[in-house]
């Protein structure tokens, strides 16, 4: 008899996974499949949608061929946010690229915005700061450049291409936490808002039509990873997905999702206006009812690991952290990884990486201990804020590929002065979405019964003394005034 799962798809910025999901929450099978990202000009970072799919039908063909004999329940969607892609509605070709989060091309624009005195109205409806990483500024310059002499076209972020392709082109719809990144959906009345999307220049005709997260969005239609008719079940942006699977359920609980760039996000009651330097987003939405979070979101984060150990000279990221481990302290030494600008709290578009803080005494262990410490940092002055702001966090999980690394939680937990609880799967974003997926088909009934299917390992206690831990700040915060500073 064929074991019923969830098959679960995660599309992330540098790869596409899928998973299988059984009622008892194991995970039997998965697969993975690289997607490619170019850089076409400084600060320029986008991707092929097609090649995005492609990437995603072969982590779907690998994952279901490790488990033949299941039967798919249903599909559940994670993906990378706040990328974005404008396509042909009749044809369903894509028109020009996937305009990344990562990208700043439309820094000006932004800026632009903010000096005709938008900001303020953009935050208070959206909870975002206007800032290249979101969509909207970034979709108009695809509408401009690629589709102008198209009649019909869709707008949607990663989500809603692949529920588009999924349906064999039937839908064009989106979750309210995906809805929530793009700058131009009104979270308190929960809907796209007209007065955005007319400052931003985008028809509201063009966007995707806006559902619960765990939702029966269409069927499979038309591919050849998976059999027609399976339902479509859920959509959720890939650090709220991290947030549900790791059963962050009550108000204050919080994760940090580590990976190109880092998430820092916790729920709240309601929402709120988000204080300078974080967001409010939607985490996810469920039976009409959205759950707000606020959530820093740190561009460079993981990806700075590889950048240095080439930088240094080493063969991967393995040796990176190795050399890091053989020095005490940076001695100083600073790494504030601004490559494409800086995020939260600082949403600074122009500023650019920087070591600094180099002595005669200083060689590379020290500097492939300031880019580990760096991810921590960051993570930091974004916790600092929102602790504030929430007034406390309760249990902070943590997830992504880098959080299996011990050395480095135990920066994070020393660094933030606070307890983390490391998730023992990494895939706690595919996870969040088989959740959902599942509770819209009813394989799991309720929140209660899903709460049971979180996995955490051992707690992670902070270590570092006090006197240290402000030391190492005092540079860090030095560091990243440096970089702020105009040249």
């Amino acid at each position: 008899m064929a074991q019923r799962a969830i098959l679960a798809i995660d599309e992330g910025t540098t790869n596409s996974k899928a998973i299988l999901v059984t009622q008892t929450g194991d995970i039997i099978a998965s697969g993975s499949a690289p997607v490619p990202i170019e850089y076409p000009q400084s600060g320029w970072v986008q991707q092929d949608a097609n090649l995005i799919w492609e990437a995603t039908q072969q982590a779907m063909t690998d994952c279901l061929a490790a488990a033949p004999d299941t039967e798919i329940v249903a599909i559940g969607l994670s993906n990378q946010r706040e990328s974005i892609l404008i396509w042909d509605r009749q044809t369903g070709a894509p028109l020009g690229p996937v305009v990344t989060w990562q990208c700043r091309r439309t820094a000006k624009s932004c800026q632009a915005l903010i000096d005709a005195g938008h900001e303020p109205m953009v935050i208070a409806r959206t909870g975002l700061p206007l800032d290249p990483l979101f969509p909207p500024t970034k979709a108009a310059w695809l509408v401009e450049h690629y589709g102008n002499e198209v009649p019909d076209i869709c707008i949607g972020t990663v989500d809603s291409w692949l529920i588009w392709k999924l349906s064999g082109g039937k839908i064009h719809a989106t979750d309210r936490s995906n809805a929530a990144r793009t700058q131009l959906f009104n979270l308190a009345e929960g809907c796209w808002d007209e007065d955005l999307c007319e400052i931003f220049g985008i028809r509201t005709s063009f966007l995707p039509e806006v559902h619960d997260s765990a939702h029966l969005f269409a069927e499979t239609r038309n591919v050849d990873a998976v059999p027609d008719g399976v339902p479509i079940a859920s959509a959720i942006g890939d650090s709220h997905a991290a947030l549900f699977g790791h059963g962050a359920f009550n108000h204050g609980d919080g994760k940090i999702t580590f990976g190109t760039g880092s998430s820092v996000m916790t729920t709240i009651p309601e929402f709120i206006a988000p204080p300078a330097g974080i967001t409010t987003t939607i985490a996810w939405s469920l039976d009409g009812k959205s759950t707000y979070a606020f959530e820093g979101n740190i561009l460079v984060s993981a990806s700075i690991l590889p950048w240095t150990a080439e930088l240094l000279g080493l063969p991967d990221v393995e040796h990176l952290l190795e050399l890091a481990q053989t020095v005490q302290s940076t001695q100083g030494t600073a790494l504030v990884p601004a490559h494409v600008g800086l995020g939260a709290p600082h949403w600074n578009s122009e500023a650019r990486g920087m070591i600094s803080g180099l002595s005669f005494g200083s060689g590379p262990a020290h500097v492939a201990r300031a880019a580990t410490e760096s991810i921590a940092l960051q993570v930091h002055d974004v916790f600092t804020i929102m602790t504030a702001a929430a007034k406390g966090i309760g249990r902070l999980s943590v997830d992504g590929g880098p959080s299996k690394n011990t050395f480095l939680m135990q920066m994070v937990a020393d660094y933030l002065n606070h307890t983390i609880t490391p998730c023992r799967n990494a895939e706690v974003s595919a996870l969040g979405a088989a959740h959902l997926a599942g509770l819209a088909t009813g394989f799991w009934q309720d929140l209660e019964e899903v709460g049971r299917l979180a996995h955490h390992g051992p707690e992670i206690l902070p270590t570092m003394t006090p006197e240290a831990r402000q030391t190492n700040l005092d540079v860090w915060r030095k560091a990243v005034a440096r970089t702020l500073a105009p040249i």
